[in-house]
């Protein structure tokens, strides 16, 4: 039989769920009517509604591009703002960037600028920006200027409850406006007298955020802001784009491809859907913009929230304001300058391009012969004849970073990844060693750019930081810029601790001014490096050795070691732990023999390449056979290994002196233990305006740079071990080292170590003009410096020009002009 009382207790929990879930929904749907309304709206506006249909009296007796905005905007203008959030991406950075520039180039005394925002519709990006400047107190005039009458009611009302009265919002065509028409400005400038010029007054920002993208005649408003905008003004975009690779790999004025590039199926999906609400994102809108503007930075974004709906932002000035040191300077005399060589005009007209780009690199070839030229002037004189912008390198606020040409393999072998983190040199023994001062002229390889910045204490005359790897002058430039922008503790946090909570604020809105538009989007790219657990110290190639001997203390239980060995107050303390719980473990033969031996293993984690192995193995196999016995590899590796490790650890304390191998082990420097350019009376130092004047930063290979150093002009070249690297059958030393001589005063000094005690190439020196004396050389029990991982260190002083260069220029001198030649000693690029 059936409990008809258990069925009546069943069916009213069932019918109490019921009608609970039902009123649960009822009080959502209330609680939320409003976000549901707003969404329902925006999805009607945008997918719906037809837009010549549906549409008030009003805006019907409307025309062309107005009318089509308003039938658009004018269902959904009071609930912009709050359905475009995740859509438009990259307006707050944009304007962070836009106010770091203006206040960076805002010097004491001068009038405050004008700002017009094109298409600014309801005023959002204008209230934002006060969160980066005080907008009624920083600009003496703002001008939205849109053509929608609705989106200009809604800016209307939010500037009035805000009561900002230097802001105006303006409803008009771009094409048309002129600031000169507001009173109020006429009457706070001296215009002087009345002409026939339609912009007597002239903006000193102009921004356009996802506007360009939605006005057909974008040719004619581009050039109007041209005419609108200041000789030095500041003009910013943030847009929709889509574009292949294909379009621009031959520009160098764009300020940098990388992740520009936007694949088939994208351009395809992303054009076709934002078409249909009558966005446009063909890349000639973007092309144009860059064409008549010079770039100063330039970022390629995805929206991932969204698809990755490809976006960019974009910062420029006047294609004739080189820098603000320079701005209104024409952009042939601004190269002119930057190269500090006195040249025939290289403005050509394009009309007749041919004959006058001849007649320039005939010109050109002439001065070659008797002057020396930069790769940046080369590239100059091409864009000026083909009447395109300089490289952006040239629209840089300073002159640290030199052009180079991206594209090549050569620096695209590197993956866009620097390999080393910090720099595995000694500069205190270099110092010893070398006696750096105020006339010498220093010729380094940037790597970390630690040495870079602690030869930069000393305040040489200058010094050129060379790498091959983009990645490595990125760093240098991202150290460089933080002295310059940042108090001492946020330095301290970047590169002391190696982590940084608020590093992409940062980057965007003190340190954007000091970068190449390339360096910026490497580090937006890569915030990351300071937020992660193991931060900058565990990034680049090497971080491989570095996570891999946390890892294996961790499995074997030995962390609480290596804090300890670290913190101990005294060489006794740190060998006792080092003999008893480390070494066996750490120079075991089997972890040597597994790990440390493997080729793979030298190259990737340590950045020791097969030549410089091979070295090693010499000197092994030269040992065995003085005493005998059998030559082993791996034994020889392991052997290497302890002559470079036991000896740190025997003679230098972990704690306050070896900072080299603290890092490593811990991850971050200590307030006790760190290198002398992270030091507070460093940063007061190098903190200074003009500390960097005398650097310059470039992308090449070794011959390339030294080749275009006004000869007799060096005075300090530390190489590392670079030379290391090369095959002692090929013509590559005898190439750098004839470059070397050339470009080297006598009496000048070439600092470098090797993983050899007598390395092969010390021969070639001493041919080609150079006095070789070995300053030290690493024996068993011995340390030769702190990081102690080179066999010998060696000073080569140059005695007398190259004497086997004698033919060559013999030849040279009966060849064609034409070679490429840079006076970097001089160059102000």
């Amino acid at each position: 039989m059936i409990d008809v009382s258990m069925l009546t207790v069943t069916d009213l929990r069932r019918g109490a769920l019921l009608y609970g879930s039902l009123l649960s929904c009822a009080i959502l749907l209330v609680l939320l009517r409003h976000q549901l309304w707003v969404y329902w709206k925006f999805f009607y506006a945008c997918f719906l509604k037809p837009l010549d249909r549906g549409n008030a009296a009003d805006v019907k007796v409307l025309s062309g591009q107005q009318r089509a905005l308003e039938g658009f905007y004018r269902t959904q203008a009071e609930i912009y703002d709050a359905t475009r959030g995740t859509l438009l991406c990259g307006r707050e950075d944009m304007l962070q960037l836009a106010a770091a520039q203006l206040k960076h180039r805002l010097r004491s005394g001068d009038a405050k600028p004008i700002w017009v925002d094109i298409g600014g519709g309801t005023g959002y990006n204008i209230e934002k920006m006060n969160d980066f400047v005080p907008v009624n107190e920083f600009f003496s005039a703002v001008y939205l200027v849109d053509l929608s009458p609705s989106l200009c009611q809604v800016a209307r009302q939010r500037f009035a409850k805000l009561g900002w009265k230097n802001v105006h919002v303006v409803c008009e065509d771009a094409r048309t406006f002129a600031i000169d028409k507001s009173i109020d400005v006429l009457e706070a400038k001296e215009v002087g007298a009345i002409s026939n010029n339609k912009y007597r007054v002239k903006a000193d920002f102009v921004s356009m955020s996802y506007s360009l993208s939605m006005i057909p005649d974008f040719y004619s408003v581009i050039d109007s802001i041209t005419d609108l905008l200041a000789p030095h003004g500041l003009i910013s975009c943030v847009d929709f784009y889509v574009q292949s690779a294909s379009s621009y790999s031959l520009r160098n004025f764009t300020g940098g491809h990388h992740s520009r590039h936007v694949n088939w199926f994208s351009r395809l999906f992303w054009r076709t859907w934002f078409r249909l609400d009558r966005v446009h994102l063909d890349e000639g809108r973007r092309d144009y913009l860059e064409h008549r503007f010079g770039t100063i930075l330039n970022v390629n974004e995805r929206n991932y929230a969204l698809g990755g709906i490809p976006y960019y932002i974009w910062l420029g000035c006047q294609r004739t304001a080189t820098s603000a040191g320079t701005a209104g300077a024409l952009a042939r005399e601004a190269a002119e300058r930057i190269d500090a060589l006195a040249t025939e005009s290289p403005y050509l007209s394009p009309i007749h391009y041919s004959e006058k780009r001849a007649e320039a690199e005939s010109a050109a070839a002439r001065e070659t012969r008797l002057q020396l030229r930069s790769k940046g002037f080369e590239a100059a004189i091409l864009n000026l004849a083909t009447n395109v912008p300089l490289p952006s390198f040239f629209y840089q606020n300073q002159r640290w970073r030199l052009y180079y040409d991206e594209s090549l393999p050569k620096h695209t072998q590197f993956g866009n990844e620097y390999i080393y983190a910090f720099t595995w040199e000694d500069p205190a023994e270099d110092q010893r060693l070398l006696h750096i001062g105020t006339d010498d002229v220093v010729f380094a390889i940037t790597s970390a750019g630690d040495n870079v910045l602690s030869y930069a204490l000393h305040r040489p005359r200058s010094i050129h930081a060379v790498d091959l790897n983009p990645a490595q002058n990125h760093l240098l430039e991202l150290k460089v810029a933080a002295f310059s922008a940042l108090p001492y503790e946020d330095v301290w946090k970047l590169f002391g601790e190696g982590r940084h909570p608020r590093f992409r604020e940062l980057l965007l809105s003190a340190l954007s001014p000091y970068l190449s538009s390339r360096a910026f989007q490497f580090w937006l790219d890569n915030t990351a490096t300071f937020g992660t657990r193991g931060g900058l110290y565990e990034t680049g190639g090497t971080r491989i050795a570095v996570k891999l001997s946390k890892w294996l203390f961790r499995l074997l239980g030995l962390r609480a070691d290596v804090r300890r060995l670290c913190s101990a107050a005294t060489l006794r303390e740190q060998r006792a732990i080092w003999r008893t719980r480390l070494r066996p473990v750490v120079l075991s033969r089997w972890l040597s023999y597994v790990v440390v031996a493997n080729e793979r293993f030298l190259w990737r984690a340590l950045g020791v390449p097969p030549n410089q192995r091979d070295m090693i193995y010499d000197d092994a196999l030269a040992m065995a056979a003085a005493s005998g016995s059998a030559f082993k590899p791996k034994e020889a590796m392991w052997r290497y290994v302890v002559n470079t490790l036991d000896p740190v650890v025997e003679n230098t304390l972990l704690r306050d002196s070896n900072y080299f191998y603290r890092l490593c082990l811990m991850g971050r420097y200590s307030e006790d233990c760190h290198p002398a350019y992270l030091s507070k009376e460093a940063h007061e130092k190098l903190s200074q305006p003009g500390a960097f004047d005398g650097l310059r930063v470039h992308t090449d290979e070794f011959v390339e740079v030294l080749a275009r150093i006004r000869p007799e002009s060096v005075t300090v070249a530390v190489i590392m071990d670079h030379m290391d690297w090369f095959d002692p059958e090929g013509a590559q030393a005898i190439e750098e080292i004839r470059a070397l001589n050339k470009a080297m005063k006598i009496g000048g000094r070439v600092l470098l170590r090797s993983a050899g005690l007598k390395p092969w190439y010390i021969a070639n020196f001493s041919a080609q003009g150079f006095r070789c004396e070995r300053a030290a050389a690493r024996t068993a029990g011995k340390c030769i410096d702190r990081v102690n991982m080179y066999a010998s260190t060696w000073i080569c002083t140059k005695v007398s020009s190259d004497p086997t260069a004698e033919l060559d220029d013999c030849v040279d001198a009966n060849d064609a002009p034409g070679v490429d030649l840079e006076a970097v000693e001089t160059l102000e690029l």
